[in-house]
């Protein structure tokens, strides 16, 4: 179970330009990560847009945003051309850093296993986690204001 104070696990994933981002790449730069379960999903859409129209907030903080899901590369850069989405999507296929991050679902709707949870992660510039916020219910969003507050408070 990874805790606030921890060093993120670092992790390299496709984006959709089909490039390789890993997080240890990020050092020195404060991180969002967004754990979300299906491209195309109305909550998915809902909290995805609000990042994109807010995406000033992130940036006034020196803030890089990764939005993350079980989706294939195609599917995500299908959903990111569709919503205009301004900040890198990456797939966890394999779903290996959905569960090192302890967002994945061990059973999710209609029966569909290890669907990313929807969670959100703050790292700070020497990659130790700053907040944590994962979502059982998926119909749920992550605290925007708490994820701005703790950006705020980094150095």
């Amino acid at each position: 179970m990874m805790e606030v104070g921890q060093k993120a696990p670092n992790f390299t994933l496709y984006d959709t330009e089909k490039t390789q981002v890993s997080l240890d790449s990020l050092r020195g730069k404060k991180v969002v990560l967004l754990f979300f379960p299906l491209a195309f999903t109305s909550v998915c859409t809902k909290e995805l847009c609000n990042v994109r129209d807010n995406i000033t907030e992130y940036a006034d903080t020196n803030a890089t945003v990764l939005g993350i899901s079980v989706d294939s590369v195609y599917t995500l850069a299908k959903f990111k051309e569709e919503q205009q989405l301004n900040f890198p999507l990456l797939s966890d296929f394999n779903k290996e850093v959905s569960k090192k991050y302890d967002a994945l679902y061990d059973n999710f709707a209609f029966d569909m296993k290890g669907v990313s949870k929807r969670a959100a992660y703050v790292i700070d510039t020497n990659g130790v986690v700053q907040y944590k916020e994962v979502l059982e219910n998926a119909g749920h969003v992550p605290d925007f204001t708490a994820i701005q507050t703790t950006l705020s408070s980094i150095t």
